[in-house]
Protein backbone atom coordinates (compact mmCIF):
# COMPACT_ATOMS: atom_id res chain seq x y z
CA UNK A 1 0.00 0.00 0.00
CA UNK A 2 2.75 2.48 0.96
CA UNK A 3 4.73 1.69 -2.16
CA UNK A 4 1.62 2.09 -4.29
CA UNK A 5 0.83 5.49 -2.76
CA UNK A 6 4.40 6.68 -3.32
CA UNK A 7 4.39 5.45 -6.93
CA UNK A 8 1.02 7.01 -7.70
CA UNK A 9 2.08 10.29 -6.07
CA UNK A 10 5.18 10.46 -8.28
CA UNK A 11 3.17 9.58 -11.36
CA UNK A 12 0.59 12.23 -10.47
CA UNK A 13 3.29 14.87 -10.06
CA UNK A 14 4.77 13.95 -13.44
CA UNK A 15 1.31 14.19 -15.00
CA UNK A 16 0.77 17.63 -13.47
CA UNK A 17 4.14 18.84 -14.79
CA UNK A 18 3.37 17.47 -18.26
CA UNK A 19 -0.05 19.13 -18.50
CA UNK A 20 1.11 22.49 -17.14
CA UNK A 21 4.22 22.46 -19.34
CA UNK A 22 2.15 21.83 -22.47
CA UNK A 23 -0.26 24.62 -21.49
CA UNK A 24 2.64 27.00 -20.76
CA UNK A 25 4.36 26.31 -24.08
CA UNK A 26 1.12 26.69 -26.04
CA UNK A 27 0.04 29.93 -24.36
CA UNK A 28 3.41 31.65 -24.57
CA UNK A 29 4.27 30.48 -28.09
CA UNK A 30 0.90 30.90 -29.82
CA UNK A 31 -0.37 34.16 -28.26
CA UNK A 32 1.59 37.27 -29.34
CA UNK A 33 2.77 39.20 -26.33
CA UNK A 34 1.21 42.45 -27.61
CA UNK A 35 -2.20 40.89 -26.88
CA UNK A 36 -1.68 41.28 -23.14
CA UNK A 37 -2.41 45.01 -23.55
CA UNK A 38 -5.82 44.47 -25.17
CA UNK A 39 -7.63 44.97 -21.87
CA UNK A 40 -5.30 47.63 -20.45
CA UNK A 41 -7.01 51.07 -20.46
CA UNK A 42 -3.71 52.84 -19.71
CA UNK A 43 -2.34 52.05 -23.18
CA UNK A 44 -4.72 54.47 -24.89
CA UNK A 45 -3.81 57.22 -22.43
CA UNK A 46 -0.10 56.82 -23.23
CA UNK A 47 -0.44 56.96 -27.02
CA UNK A 48 0.33 60.70 -26.96
CA UNK A 49 3.43 60.05 -24.79
CA UNK A 50 5.65 57.76 -26.89
CA UNK A 51 8.51 57.48 -24.39
CA UNK A 52 6.21 56.53 -21.52
CA UNK A 53 4.37 54.07 -23.77
CA UNK A 54 7.59 52.29 -24.76
CA UNK A 55 8.77 52.20 -21.16
CA UNK A 56 5.41 50.95 -19.89
CA UNK A 57 5.24 48.13 -22.43
CA UNK A 58 8.78 46.92 -21.79
CA UNK A 59 8.44 47.15 -18.01
CA UNK A 60 5.20 45.16 -18.21
CA UNK A 61 6.75 42.48 -20.42
CA UNK A 62 9.62 42.23 -17.94
CA UNK A 63 7.21 41.78 -15.02
CA UNK A 64 5.39 39.06 -16.96
CA UNK A 65 8.64 37.26 -17.78
CA UNK A 66 8.80 37.89 -21.54
CA UNK A 67 11.98 39.98 -21.57
CA UNK A 68 14.82 41.38 -19.49
CA UNK A 69 14.73 45.17 -19.67
CA UNK A 70 17.34 47.80 -18.81
CA UNK A 71 17.35 51.57 -19.20
CA UNK A 72 20.41 53.74 -19.63
CA UNK A 73 20.50 54.58 -15.92
CA UNK A 74 20.69 50.84 -15.18
CA UNK A 75 23.64 50.52 -17.56
CA UNK A 76 25.45 53.41 -15.91
CA UNK A 77 25.17 52.24 -12.29
CA UNK A 78 28.60 50.60 -12.42
CA UNK A 79 30.20 53.27 -14.57
CA UNK A 80 33.07 55.31 -13.16
CA UNK A 81 31.31 58.53 -14.20
CA UNK A 82 27.55 58.22 -13.96
CA UNK A 83 26.84 61.68 -15.42
CA UNK A 84 29.09 61.09 -18.43
CA UNK A 85 27.57 57.67 -19.01
CA UNK A 86 24.06 59.18 -19.07
CA UNK A 87 24.87 61.44 -22.04
CA UNK A 88 23.30 60.45 -25.40
CA UNK A 89 25.36 57.81 -27.22
CA UNK A 90 27.94 57.79 -24.43
CA UNK A 91 30.83 55.39 -24.88
CA UNK A 92 30.15 53.77 -21.50
CA UNK A 93 26.54 52.87 -22.38
CA UNK A 94 27.59 51.63 -25.82
CA UNK A 95 30.28 49.51 -24.18
CA UNK A 96 27.60 47.99 -21.93
CA UNK A 97 25.64 47.00 -25.03
CA UNK A 98 28.75 45.54 -26.63
CA UNK A 99 29.55 43.52 -23.51
CA UNK A 100 26.01 42.11 -23.33
CA UNK A 101 25.37 41.57 -27.02
CA UNK A 102 26.50 37.97 -26.82
CA UNK A 103 23.76 37.33 -24.24
CA UNK A 104 21.09 38.52 -26.66
CA UNK A 105 20.65 42.12 -25.49
CA UNK A 106 19.47 44.57 -28.17
CA UNK A 107 19.72 48.34 -27.85
CA UNK A 108 17.10 50.91 -28.91
CA UNK A 109 16.33 54.60 -28.43
CA UNK A 110 13.25 56.19 -26.90
CA UNK A 111 11.41 57.91 -29.78
CA UNK A 112 11.22 61.39 -28.19
CA UNK A 113 14.13 61.79 -25.77
CA UNK A 114 16.57 59.59 -27.67
CA UNK A 115 17.65 57.96 -24.40
CA UNK A 116 19.04 54.46 -24.66
CA UNK A 117 17.34 51.31 -23.43
CA UNK A 118 17.99 47.63 -24.02
CA UNK A 119 16.04 44.41 -23.83
CA UNK A 120 16.63 40.70 -24.14
CA UNK A 121 13.96 38.28 -25.27
CA UNK A 122 13.86 35.41 -22.81
CA UNK A 123 13.74 32.07 -24.67
CA UNK A 124 10.60 30.05 -24.07
CA UNK A 125 12.39 27.18 -22.32
CA UNK A 126 14.21 29.63 -20.06
CA UNK A 127 10.85 31.20 -19.18
CA UNK A 128 9.51 27.76 -18.32
CA UNK A 129 12.56 27.06 -16.16
CA UNK A 130 12.06 30.34 -14.28
CA UNK A 131 8.38 29.52 -13.77
CA UNK A 132 9.15 26.21 -12.09
CA UNK A 133 12.26 27.54 -10.33
CA UNK A 134 10.29 30.32 -8.64
CA UNK A 135 7.16 28.28 -7.95
CA UNK A 136 8.02 27.40 -4.35
CA UNK A 137 9.61 29.98 -2.08
CA UNK A 138 10.88 29.36 1.45
CA UNK A 139 11.02 32.20 3.92
CA UNK A 140 14.11 32.46 6.15
CA UNK A 141 15.79 34.97 8.49
CA UNK A 142 18.18 36.09 5.75
CA UNK A 143 15.44 36.86 3.25
CA UNK A 144 15.28 40.59 3.96
CA UNK A 145 18.24 42.66 2.80
CA UNK A 146 17.72 46.30 3.81
CA UNK A 147 20.77 48.55 3.74
CA UNK A 148 18.85 51.21 5.69
CA UNK A 149 18.40 48.81 8.60
CA UNK A 150 21.86 47.26 9.17
CA UNK A 151 21.11 46.28 12.78
CA UNK A 152 18.09 44.15 11.93
CA UNK A 153 17.92 41.20 14.30
CA UNK A 154 17.56 37.86 12.59
CA UNK A 155 16.03 34.72 14.01
CA UNK A 156 12.94 32.59 14.57
CA UNK A 157 11.15 32.48 17.91
CA UNK A 158 7.98 31.34 19.67
CA UNK A 159 5.75 34.28 20.45
CA UNK A 160 2.15 35.48 20.55
CA UNK A 161 0.12 37.62 18.20
CA UNK A 162 -1.82 40.72 19.27
CA UNK A 163 -4.81 38.59 20.29
CA UNK A 164 -2.65 36.44 22.58
CA UNK A 165 -2.64 33.32 20.38
CA UNK A 166 0.65 31.37 20.12
CA UNK A 167 2.65 31.84 16.96
CA UNK A 168 6.07 31.25 15.42
CA UNK A 169 7.49 34.62 14.42
CA UNK A 170 10.58 35.65 12.51
CA UNK A 171 12.80 38.69 12.26
CA UNK A 172 14.65 38.97 8.98
CA UNK A 173 12.09 36.90 7.10
CA UNK A 174 9.78 38.48 4.55
CA UNK A 175 6.75 37.57 6.71
CA UNK A 176 6.66 38.17 10.44
CA UNK A 177 4.31 35.27 11.23
CA UNK A 178 5.55 31.93 9.91
CA UNK A 179 2.94 29.86 11.76
CA UNK A 180 -0.21 31.09 13.50
CA UNK A 181 -3.70 30.11 14.61
CA UNK A 182 -7.09 31.73 14.17
CA UNK A 183 -10.79 30.89 13.89
CA UNK A 184 -10.82 30.47 10.11
CA UNK A 185 -10.63 27.06 8.46
CA UNK A 186 -8.24 25.20 8.53
CA UNK A 187 -7.42 27.10 11.78
CA UNK A 188 -3.66 26.52 11.48
CA UNK A 189 -1.94 28.73 8.88
CA UNK A 190 1.59 29.30 7.69
CA UNK A 191 3.63 31.80 5.68
CA UNK A 192 6.78 29.69 5.75
CA UNK A 193 6.30 28.16 2.32
CA UNK A 194 4.64 30.17 -0.43
CA UNK A 195 3.59 29.17 -3.92
CA UNK A 196 4.31 31.65 -6.67
CA UNK A 197 2.35 31.20 -9.91
CA UNK A 198 3.05 34.64 -11.33
CA UNK A 199 1.21 37.93 -11.26
CA UNK A 200 -2.13 38.73 -12.84
CA UNK A 201 -2.31 41.14 -15.80
CA UNK A 202 -4.16 43.15 -17.10
CA UNK A 203 -7.06 42.36 -14.74
CA UNK A 204 -6.00 42.60 -11.07
CA UNK A 205 -2.78 44.08 -12.41
CA UNK A 206 0.44 42.86 -10.75
CA UNK A 207 -1.35 41.10 -7.91
CA UNK A 208 -0.13 37.49 -7.43
CA UNK A 209 -2.65 35.17 -9.04
CA UNK A 210 -3.01 33.07 -5.90
CA UNK A 211 -3.82 36.22 -3.93
CA UNK A 212 -6.50 37.12 -6.49
CA UNK A 213 -8.19 33.75 -5.96
CA UNK A 214 -7.67 33.26 -2.22
CA UNK A 215 -7.89 36.79 -0.75
CA UNK A 216 -11.19 37.85 0.81
CA UNK A 217 -13.34 40.34 -1.08
CA UNK A 218 -15.84 43.07 -0.32
CA UNK A 219 -15.24 46.11 1.88
CA UNK A 220 -12.95 46.58 4.85
CA UNK A 221 -13.88 44.67 7.97
CA UNK A 222 -12.97 46.72 11.04
CA UNK A 223 -12.30 45.40 14.54
CA UNK A 224 -10.93 46.87 17.73
CA UNK A 225 -7.18 46.31 17.90
CA UNK A 226 -4.43 47.16 20.37
CA UNK A 227 -1.14 47.35 18.51
CA UNK A 228 2.35 46.60 19.80
CA UNK A 229 2.92 50.31 20.48
CA UNK A 230 -0.09 50.33 22.82
CA UNK A 231 -2.21 52.31 20.39
CA UNK A 232 -5.86 51.13 20.33
CA UNK A 233 -8.15 51.80 17.41
CA UNK A 234 -10.68 50.26 15.06
CA UNK A 235 -8.68 48.88 12.15
CA UNK A 236 -9.11 46.44 9.23
CA UNK A 237 -5.45 45.37 9.32
CA UNK A 238 -4.79 41.63 9.08
CA UNK A 239 -1.89 41.29 11.49
CA UNK A 240 -0.86 37.85 10.26
CA UNK A 241 -0.33 39.09 6.71
CA UNK A 242 2.27 41.74 7.61
CA UNK A 243 5.52 41.61 5.65
CA UNK A 244 8.73 43.60 5.91
CA UNK A 245 8.67 47.25 4.89
CA UNK A 246 11.97 49.07 4.25
CA UNK A 247 12.86 51.74 6.81
CA UNK A 248 12.76 54.45 4.16
CA UNK A 249 9.13 53.56 3.38
CA UNK A 250 7.84 53.63 6.96
CA UNK A 251 5.51 56.58 7.55
CA UNK A 252 4.09 58.25 10.64
CA UNK A 253 1.01 56.01 10.77
CA UNK A 254 3.20 52.89 10.61
CA UNK A 255 5.25 54.07 13.56
CA UNK A 256 2.10 54.70 15.58
CA UNK A 257 1.11 51.02 15.24
CA UNK A 258 4.25 48.95 14.85
CA UNK A 259 7.49 48.68 16.79
CA UNK A 260 9.29 46.93 13.93
CA UNK A 261 9.43 47.08 10.14
CA UNK A 262 6.67 44.52 9.60
CA UNK A 263 4.14 47.18 8.67
CA UNK A 264 3.15 46.24 5.10
CA UNK A 265 -0.13 44.45 5.82
CA UNK A 266 -3.22 43.27 3.99
CA UNK A 267 -6.69 44.10 5.25
CA UNK A 268 -9.53 41.99 6.55
CA UNK A 269 -12.48 42.03 4.18
CA UNK A 270 -16.14 41.24 4.72
CA UNK A 271 -16.74 38.68 1.94
CA UNK A 272 -15.19 35.26 1.29
CA UNK A 273 -12.57 34.78 -1.41
CA UNK A 274 -13.33 33.61 -4.94
CA UNK A 275 -12.09 30.14 -4.08
CA UNK A 276 -14.23 29.99 -0.92
CA UNK A 277 -17.41 31.03 -2.74
CA UNK A 278 -16.86 28.47 -5.51
CA UNK A 279 -16.03 25.81 -2.93
CA UNK A 280 -19.16 26.52 -0.88
CA UNK A 281 -21.43 26.44 -3.92
CA UNK A 282 -19.72 23.34 -5.35
CA UNK A 283 -19.68 21.27 -2.17
CA UNK A 284 -23.29 21.99 -1.20
CA UNK A 285 -24.40 21.39 -4.79
CA UNK A 286 -22.69 18.00 -4.67
CA UNK A 287 -24.35 17.17 -1.34
CA UNK A 288 -27.72 18.18 -2.82
CA UNK A 289 -27.08 16.03 -5.90
CA UNK A 290 -25.99 12.94 -3.94
CA UNK A 291 -28.71 13.36 -1.30
CA UNK A 292 -31.37 13.12 -4.01
CA UNK A 293 -29.62 11.12 -6.73
CA UNK A 294 -28.46 8.08 -4.77
CA UNK A 295 -31.81 7.33 -3.06
CA UNK A 296 -33.67 7.97 -6.32
CA UNK A 297 -31.42 5.58 -8.25
CA UNK A 298 -31.78 2.91 -5.55
CA UNK A 299 -35.58 3.20 -5.51
CA UNK A 300 -35.76 3.02 -9.30
CA UNK A 301 -33.50 -0.03 -9.41
CA UNK A 302 -35.47 -1.85 -6.72
CA UNK A 303 -38.71 -1.17 -8.67
CA UNK A 304 -37.32 -1.85 -12.14
CA UNK A 305 -40.01 -1.74 -14.82
CA UNK A 306 -42.68 -0.43 -12.47
CA UNK A 307 -44.42 2.95 -12.48
CA UNK A 308 -41.92 4.72 -10.21
CA UNK A 309 -39.02 3.52 -12.38
CA UNK A 310 -40.73 4.72 -15.56
CA UNK A 311 -41.49 8.12 -14.04
CA UNK A 312 -37.86 8.43 -12.95
CA UNK A 313 -36.56 7.49 -16.40
CA UNK A 314 -38.90 10.05 -17.97
CA UNK A 315 -37.50 12.72 -15.63
CA UNK A 316 -33.92 11.70 -16.42
CA UNK A 317 -34.59 11.80 -20.17
CA UNK A 318 -36.05 15.31 -19.88
CA UNK A 319 -33.05 16.47 -17.84
CA UNK A 320 -30.62 15.08 -20.39
CA UNK A 321 -32.52 16.80 -23.21
CA UNK A 322 -32.62 20.33 -21.78
CA UNK A 323 -29.52 22.44 -22.62
CA UNK A 324 -27.66 23.40 -19.45
CA UNK A 325 -27.88 27.15 -20.06
CA UNK A 326 -31.63 26.96 -20.74
CA UNK A 327 -32.10 24.93 -17.55
CA UNK A 328 -30.16 27.48 -15.50
CA UNK A 329 -32.32 30.38 -16.69
CA UNK A 330 -35.55 28.37 -16.35
CA UNK A 331 -34.87 27.40 -12.74
CA UNK A 332 -33.58 30.87 -11.88
CA UNK A 333 -36.77 32.56 -13.07
CA UNK A 334 -38.84 29.85 -11.39
CA UNK A 335 -37.10 30.44 -8.07
CA UNK A 336 -37.68 34.18 -8.39
CA UNK A 337 -41.37 33.85 -9.26
CA UNK A 338 -42.30 31.08 -6.84
CA UNK A 339 -39.95 31.56 -3.88
CA UNK A 340 -38.78 35.19 -4.25
CA UNK A 341 -35.15 34.10 -4.33
CA UNK A 342 -32.69 36.65 -5.75
CA UNK A 343 -31.85 36.40 -9.45
CA UNK A 344 -28.37 37.82 -8.83
CA UNK A 345 -25.85 36.84 -6.19
CA UNK A 346 -24.96 40.42 -5.15
CA UNK A 347 -28.61 41.23 -4.31
CA UNK A 348 -28.15 40.04 -0.71
CA UNK A 349 -24.40 39.48 -0.84
CA UNK A 350 -22.13 36.57 -0.01
CA UNK A 351 -22.85 36.69 3.75
CA UNK A 352 -26.55 35.83 3.29
CA UNK A 353 -27.27 32.07 2.87
CA UNK A 354 -30.23 32.89 0.60
CA UNK A 355 -27.77 34.10 -2.06
CA UNK A 356 -26.40 30.57 -2.39
CA UNK A 357 -29.70 28.67 -2.69
CA UNK A 358 -30.42 29.07 -6.41
CA UNK A 359 -26.81 28.44 -7.57
CA UNK A 360 -26.61 25.35 -5.33
CA UNK A 361 -29.94 23.92 -6.52
CA UNK A 362 -29.12 24.57 -10.18
CA UNK A 363 -25.55 23.27 -10.06
CA UNK A 364 -26.63 20.19 -8.08
CA UNK A 365 -29.50 19.49 -10.47
CA UNK A 366 -27.23 19.64 -13.53
CA UNK A 367 -25.43 16.48 -12.38
CA UNK A 368 -28.49 14.82 -10.89
CA UNK A 369 -29.70 12.92 -13.97
CA UNK A 370 -26.31 11.35 -14.66
CA UNK A 371 -25.93 10.27 -11.04
CA UNK A 372 -29.40 8.67 -10.98
CA UNK A 373 -28.69 6.71 -14.17
CA UNK A 374 -25.36 5.41 -12.88
CA UNK A 375 -26.71 4.40 -9.46
CA UNK A 376 -29.68 2.63 -11.08
CA UNK A 377 -27.41 0.81 -13.48
CA UNK A 378 -24.96 -0.30 -10.78
CA UNK A 379 -27.79 -1.55 -8.61
CA UNK A 380 -29.41 -3.52 -11.45
CA UNK A 381 -26.08 -5.00 -12.52
CA UNK A 382 -25.37 -6.17 -8.99
CA UNK A 383 -28.87 -7.58 -8.47
CA UNK A 384 -28.35 -10.03 -11.36
CA UNK A 385 -24.90 -11.18 -10.23
CA UNK A 386 -24.27 -14.82 -9.31
CA UNK A 387 -23.57 -14.05 -5.64
CA UNK A 388 -27.09 -12.63 -5.31
CA UNK A 389 -28.60 -15.84 -6.68
CA UNK A 390 -26.45 -17.82 -4.26
CA UNK A 391 -27.60 -15.62 -1.35
CA UNK A 392 -31.23 -16.21 -2.26
CA UNK A 393 -30.58 -19.95 -2.41
CA UNK A 394 -29.15 -19.75 1.14
CA UNK A 395 -32.45 -18.30 2.28
CA UNK A 396 -31.40 -14.69 2.91
CA UNK A 397 -34.23 -12.17 2.74
CA UNK A 398 -34.37 -9.59 -0.03
CA UNK A 399 -33.68 -6.85 2.53
CA UNK A 400 -30.53 -8.60 3.80
CA UNK A 401 -29.31 -9.23 0.25
CA UNK A 402 -29.92 -5.61 -0.67
CA UNK A 403 -28.27 -4.02 2.39
CA UNK A 404 -25.33 -6.39 2.92
CA UNK A 405 -24.40 -7.23 -0.67
CA UNK A 406 -25.97 -5.28 -3.50
CA UNK A 407 -25.73 -1.81 -1.96
CA UNK A 408 -22.22 -2.43 -0.67
CA UNK A 409 -20.89 -3.44 -4.08
CA UNK A 410 -22.86 -0.88 -6.07
CA UNK A 411 -21.63 2.02 -3.93
CA UNK A 412 -17.94 1.28 -4.69
CA UNK A 413 -17.73 2.92 -8.17
CA UNK A 414 -19.83 5.84 -6.90
CA UNK A 415 -17.45 6.41 -3.97
CA UNK A 416 -14.46 6.08 -6.28
CA UNK A 417 -15.81 8.89 -8.43
CA UNK A 418 -16.68 11.17 -5.50
CA UNK A 419 -13.41 13.18 -5.42
CA UNK A 420 -13.56 13.65 -9.19
CA UNK A 421 -17.21 14.72 -8.87
CA UNK A 422 -16.17 17.48 -6.48
CA UNK A 423 -13.71 18.82 -9.06
CA UNK A 424 -16.27 18.50 -11.85
CA UNK A 425 -18.74 20.49 -9.77
CA UNK A 426 -16.22 23.28 -9.23
CA UNK A 427 -15.44 23.32 -12.95
CA UNK A 428 -19.13 23.24 -13.89
CA UNK A 429 -19.76 26.40 -11.87
CA UNK A 430 -18.58 28.55 -14.80
CA UNK A 431 -22.06 29.05 -16.29
CA UNK A 432 -23.82 29.18 -12.93
CA UNK A 433 -21.50 31.82 -11.49
CA UNK A 434 -21.69 33.84 -14.70
CA UNK A 435 -25.51 33.84 -14.80
CA UNK A 436 -25.80 34.76 -11.11
CA UNK A 437 -22.83 37.17 -11.15
CA UNK A 438 -21.31 35.22 -8.25
CA UNK A 439 -17.75 36.41 -7.48
CA UNK A 440 -16.23 32.92 -7.55
CA UNK A 441 -13.27 31.48 -9.41
CA UNK A 442 -15.41 29.42 -11.81
CA UNK A 443 -15.55 32.26 -14.32
CA UNK A 444 -11.91 33.27 -13.86
CA UNK A 445 -10.61 30.97 -16.62
CA UNK A 446 -12.90 32.22 -19.42
CA UNK A 447 -12.31 35.80 -18.26
CA UNK A 448 -8.55 35.21 -18.29
CA UNK A 449 -8.72 33.75 -21.79
CA UNK A 450 -10.77 36.66 -23.16
CA UNK A 451 -8.45 39.23 -21.52
CA UNK A 452 -5.23 37.40 -22.51
CA UNK A 453 -4.32 37.17 -18.85
CA UNK A 454 -1.75 34.47 -19.55
CA UNK A 455 -0.37 34.06 -15.98
CA UNK A 456 -3.93 33.52 -14.71
CA UNK A 457 -4.57 30.93 -17.43
CA UNK A 458 -1.48 28.96 -16.43
CA UNK A 459 -2.24 29.27 -12.70
CA UNK A 460 -5.84 28.06 -13.01
CA UNK A 461 -4.72 25.25 -15.32
CA UNK A 462 -2.18 24.23 -12.69
CA UNK A 463 -4.74 24.33 -9.84
CA UNK A 464 -7.40 22.32 -11.64
CA UNK A 465 -4.85 19.83 -13.00
CA UNK A 466 -3.52 19.16 -9.49
CA UNK A 467 -7.04 18.77 -8.09
CA UNK A 468 -8.21 16.56 -10.95
CA UNK A 469 -5.26 14.17 -11.03
CA UNK A 470 -5.06 13.76 -7.27
CA UNK A 471 -8.85 13.35 -7.01
CA UNK A 472 -8.60 10.21 -9.13
CA UNK A 473 -5.84 8.98 -6.85
CA UNK A 474 -7.95 9.80 -3.78
CA UNK A 475 -10.88 7.88 -5.27
CA UNK A 476 -8.79 4.71 -5.56
CA UNK A 477 -7.67 5.00 -1.95
CA UNK A 478 -11.21 5.74 -0.74
CA UNK A 479 -12.66 2.47 -2.04
CA UNK A 480 -10.17 0.45 0.00
CA UNK A 481 -11.70 1.91 3.18
CA UNK A 482 -15.25 1.34 2.01
CA UNK A 483 -14.60 -2.27 1.02
CA UNK A 484 -11.62 -3.94 2.77
CA UNK A 485 -11.77 -6.76 0.20
CA UNK A 486 -10.19 -4.38 -2.29
CA UNK A 487 -6.48 -3.82 -1.86
CA UNK A 488 -4.02 -1.82 -3.90
CA UNK A 489 -1.24 -3.96 -5.29
CA UNK A 490 2.37 -2.85 -5.15
CA UNK A 491 2.48 -2.02 -8.83
CA UNK A 492 -0.69 0.07 -8.75
CA UNK A 493 -3.12 -2.65 -9.71
CA UNK A 494 -5.79 -4.34 -7.63
CA UNK A 495 -5.75 -7.79 -6.15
Amino acid sequence: MKKYILTRTLRSLISVLAVVTIAFLMVYSLIPRDRVFNGDPLIQKLVSKPDQLVNYKNATWENLGYIDFAEQRDMCKTSESYSACMLPNSSASQQWLTDHAADGWVGALYPTSGALYAYRDIPLLERLQRFYGNMIKFDNPNKVQDSTNPNLERGISFSKDLSGMPAITCSGCESKYLLYFDGNFPFVHQNWIKFNLGVSYPSFAYIPVLSVITTNQGVYKYSDMTFATGSSQSSPINEHSCIYKPSTALDRLDKLKFTDNYANCDYNMTDPSMLSISFLIGIFALIFSYFIGIPAGIVMASHKGKAIDKIGLFFVTIMFSIPSLAFIYFVRYGNVALFSLPDKFPTFGSLNPISYLSPIIILGSLGLSGLIVWVRRYMIDQSTADYVKFARAKGLSQKEIFNKHILRNAIIPIAQGLPAAIIATLGGAVMTETVFAAPGMGKMLPDAVSNFNNPMIIAITFIFTVLSIFSVFAGDVLVTYIDPRISLAEKGGRK
